[in-house]
């Protein structure tokens, strides 16, 4: 129950700082290019980047602060993070046709489910 009342926590914050990361850079980008995305989600990737390698040196950071930051805070900020990551551990073990299908797959399923969903919701 600790571990999901700190994974809850940092999705938490990780939502807010994704909000008002968003607002504050489209008060000075235009709103035709999603720019406000498109930076927290490369900073989430950096951001997990920097956290799983803090983990993998052992002492730095704890399990429970490791799922806090990885998959509280930056599932918060951008699940796009956790996507990266995972692409990089399939290619750090060579799957490169699995790498090829999960980002296929993500991309392309992903945008025909939302086309999917808005579809159904406006024929109803």
């Amino acid at each position: 129950m600790r571990i999901l009342l700190l994974i809850g926590a940092g999705g938490f914050l990780g939502t807010i700082a994704r909000y008002l990361a968003q607002q504050s850079i489209s008060k000075f980008l235009p709103v035709i290019f999603p720019f406000g995305t498109l930076a927290v989600n490369i900073v989430g990737c950096f951001l997990i980047g920097v956290f799983y390698a803090l983990a993998d040196r052992g002492n730095v950071l704890s399990p429970e602060w490791r799922m806090f930051l990885t998959t509280g805070f930056c599932g918060g900020f951008t699940t796009f993070s956790t996507f990266t990551y995972e692409t990089y551990n399939l290619m750090r073990e060579e799957q490169y046709l699995y790498v090829s299908v999960y980002i296929a797959a993500s991309v392309i399923l992903g945008i025909l489910a939302t086309f999917l969903a808005i579809t159904l919701i406006r024929a109803l």
